[in-house]
């Protein structure tokens, strides 16, 4: 293709599939049926995921799986998991089951402040503009009751705004730093609205007063909600006596206590090991948040600039051994929401939010932490017992065969040879090649 296309968006569906069949593959009847293979039977049902985004052309499926048994303050819950990448929702079920035996998890809401701001340039008397805010304030909230009104009634609303002098960092930079309380919606539309409406105000108020003169003014850059939300944190823990930790693969507990406390340790000190050691964590964690219909770049965007708060980037989650007892937990921000958007327009994001019994947003975060603990868990005893690869190349080894279209009657020939012997890539394939002479 050596030309832009003119006019694709206003393409209809089928004019859109043929014209990237026709223009991208040898054999685009072949292409077309791959298309089409992962559309929905059911016409409404498809005509919906369509309508989620623009120029839908087919659906993608990832896996939805389940992680049972997990033990939350007190209730056991099933938790789903939208994920494509093998060992996760396994992991994530040791972890609940082994849990589940020593009191299980606690979560703990610490706070729910969600942040938004109004970023402008000032060029003037910094003083005037301090009085300015200070005697428009009240209108900020009072010119955005329409918008609050029912927020409100579900008590939420606007916690607070300030006006913060940024030119430290940029020159002649000023915010309007405003918090929110959105309960169980996420609230981005709701935040962004109100936001919207203090930057119209801040500027025809500016345009009215009498207090600047000619060559002072106010430029309104954007107004837009943040998805750093460090005042949004939720805290997952576990705890156990030491000798308690005793299992198949932790012959001495004492041992396994302090190598697990010194790998997070590594964490926390060394960012290459720390990334690696977070993207764990956030198996968990995306893998619900995806399933529940929330958005997981946000998540991973608030997630990561809040592992690197103190100027270097540093591991989420953190342990301790103290006075016999060995104690596992992370806090991390997250914005979540259980009303609006997908939660209330996808078939299968309903049905995962009626699996975990309609929590409300601060009980999905809950979830969605003690997820992340999980598997963050599972990770690092895996690798200081057995090493990493001996449970993932299990799940791993699914994903080979099936690439390689084994038969029945190969899948149990493969399987059983793999018990015994180590499983690589090259292994499985090399064990498949000798089969089939």
């Amino acid at each position: 293709m050596n030309n832009a296309v003119a006019g694709f968006s206003k393409l209809s569906k089928k004019e859109k599939v043929n014209w990237i069949a026709e223009t991208y593959f040898s054999t685009p009847d072949e292409a077309l049926k791959i298309i089409g293979n992962y559309w929905n039977s059911d016409d409404k049902l498809q005509q919906l995921h369509d309508e989620f985004i623009e120029n839908t052309i087919t659906n993608l499926y990832i896996p939805l799986g389940v992680a049972p048994n997990f033990l939350i303050n007190g209730k056991y819950k099933t938790i789903p998991m939208a994920i494509e990448e093998s060992s996760v929702v396994a992991a994530a079920s040791k972890s609940a089951k082994y849990w589940a035996t020593r009191d299980g998890f606690k979560a703990t809401v610490i706070d729910t402040q969600k942040i938004g701001q109004v970023h402008f340039t000032f060029n003037g008397d910094v003083q005037k503009l301090q009085s300015f805010f200070d005697q428009i304030k009240p209108l900020f909230f009072s010119n955005t009751q329409s918008i609050t009104k029912n927020m409100q009634q579900r008590g939420g609303g606007i916690l607070d705004i300030q006006l913060k002098d940024k030119r430290n960092l940029l020159e002649h930079y000023f915010q309007l730093h405003a918090t929110f309380e959105t309960k169980d919606s996420m609230g981005a539309n709701f935040i962004n609205s109100c936001l919207e409406q203090f930057a119209s105000t801040l500027k025809e108020e500016f345009q009215n007063s009498d207090a600047f003169d000619e060559n002072e003014n106010i430029n309104v850059i954007m107004s837009i909600l943040s998805n750093y939300v460090p005042n949004c944190i939720v805290r997952a823990e576990v705890s156990c006596p030491v000798e308690d930790l005793t299992e198949k693969h932790i012959a001495n507990p004492q041992d396994f206590a302090e190598r697990f406390v010194q790998a997070v340790q590594i964490a926390e000190v060394e960012p290459f090991r720390a990334v690696t050691h977070n993207k764990g964590i956030m198996n968990g964690v995306d893998a619900v948040v995806l399933a529940t219909g929330n958005d997981f770049r946000a998540v991973e965007a608030g997630v990561h600039a809040y592992a690197a708060k103190n100027g270097q980037y540093a591991s989420l989650s953190h342990a301790k051994i103290e006075n016999g007892i060995f104690t596992f937990w992370l806090e991390i921000p997250l914005a979540l929401g259980t009303v609006g958007g997908l939660t209330s327009l996808h078939p299968l994001v309903k049905l995962c939010l009626e699996i975990l019994e309609k929590p409300s947003a601060e009980e999905l975060m809950q979830i969605v932490a003690v997820a992340g603990l999980a598997q963050n868990f599972a990770a690092l005893r895996s690798l200081t017992t057995t090493g990493i690869q001996e449970g993932h190349m299990k799940m791993h080894l699914n994903n080979i065969i099936n690439q390689f279209e084994a038969s029945e009657e190969e899948r149990h020939l493969i399987k059983t040879h793999f018990k015994k012997n180590t499983i690589s890539h090259s292994a499985v394939v090399e064990f498949i090649e000798s089969l089939r002479k």
